[in-house]
């Protein structure tokens, strides 16, 4: 029998992946960076916990992304797990071409007290880290963080969601 990982098995149609993965029901995070006084923040469908010793997470950023050569200069981040009231910042944070200049101005954040990134107030919980290990993966970069602190919402704050392209609730 052939090994998948020998090039013999056939393509994957990539519209029917999409269709696949889209249908995990996943929190949404903003990740963000701050460098040379420029706010940078992205939308992903969900982060990854890797360790508790140390205390490790991972995301997953396009390597072609402006935030991807931000947060690969600086070397710090911050993890916002939004919360269900965040979709509008959401949705403006995943809108592509959005200006560099001022793009969390609409966004209620706080500084990270330990790397000075943006942490949305509208959160369920977030996190600071400190960039751990970078591994190149197709058209992305695996971003492991070493989480150096960590903040949480009250209990009845409900998450946003991502399921089957589109935002839901609990």
């Amino acid at each position: 029998m052939a090994r998948p990982s020998d090039g013999s098995a056939p393509p994957v149609d990539v519209d029917e992946y999409r269709r696949a993965a889209g249908r995990f029901a996943s929190g949404v995070c903003v990740v963000s960076t701050r460098l040379r006084g420029h706010d940078h923040a992205i939308t992903l469908s969900s982060f990854a916990s890797v360790s508790l010793d140390p205390v490790l997470v991972l995301v997953c950023v396009h390597a072609d992304a402006r935030f991807y050569d931000a947060v690969e200069e600086t070397g710090t981040w911050g993890l916002s797990v939004l919360a269900a009231r965040a979709r509008p910042a959401a949705t403006w944070l995943a809108t592509p071409g959005r200006p560099v200049v001022d793009q969390l101005a609409r966004v209620p954040h706080r500084r990270g007290p330990l790397t000075g990134a943006a942490l949305l107030e509208e959160s369920v919980a977030t996190m600071e880290c400190a960039t751990e290990a970078e591994h190149p993966a197709g058209t992305h970069v695996v971003l492991v963080g070493r989480v150096l602190g960590v903040s949480l919402a009250p209990e009845d704050e409900r998450p946003l969601l991502h399921h089957r392209g589109a935002y839901a609730e609990l």
